[in-house]
């Protein structure tokens, strides 16, 4: 599989809005599967990376956004604020160029075609861990899993020991690819 890296996170961004506007009123302070986070804070973190992705892909760098997106930004419309988030990313990346371009991340400035990587692998575990705060369904789409073990594996030892991942674990080649990419990402089997 070749990853078509702005289709691929177009596909996984609509996946996590889909999850996240069925959020019933009732489920925002439920705990996820992400330790110390409930469900609008899980959102939250979606949400703001979003905004930091159109950003930083449009030539932006830490300091130029500086503390914007702090604190919450869902505000008292959190379905209209994750779909506009969305909206921008995907157009960020979708962007002529931002495959390319020199993303000023966290992590040291990477070509946009890296940062879009970790925005996939972050959106689809996120929905897996939205799913299972909310009772939602877990499944991950076949091609999603694949795409994000694609990304992942050549760089699993160097994700695993930044902590990024709390917990991870490879748990070898032959166990079934979502319960391979959540020992990954640190959530077990799932």
């Amino acid at each position: 599989m070749s990853v078509d890296y702005p289709a691929m996170h177009a596909e996984v961004a609509q996946v996590f809005l889909d999850g996240a506007v069925m959020v019933d009123e009732s489920q925002w302070d439920s705990p996820t599967p992400c330790e110390g986070w409930t469900v609008r804070d899980l959102v939250n973190h979606v949400v703001a990376g979003n905004f930091w992705a159109a950003e930083l892909v449009g030539g932006r760098t830490i300091g130029d956004v500086g503390d914007a997106y702090d604190g919450d930004v869902l505000g008292d419309q959190p379905s209209s604020v994750v779909e506009k988030s969305t909206a921008s990313a995907v157009s960020a990346f979708r962007a002529p160029g931002a495959m390319t371009a020199s993303c000023a991340v966290s992590y040291g400035p990477v070509p946009g075609k890296v940062y879009c990587g970790h925005r996939i692998v972050d959106l689809v575990g996120h929905a897996w861990d939205l799913a299972t705060a909310t009772g939602q369904d877990a499944t991950r789409e076949a091609a999603h899993v694949a795409a994000c073990l694609e990304i992942l594996e050549p760089q699993f030892e160097l994700l695993a020991a930044s902590g990024l991942f709390g917990g991870a674990t490879d748990p070898g080649a032959s166990a079934e690819p979502q319960a391979r990419l959540l020992s990954m990402l640190g959530r077990g089997s799932g």
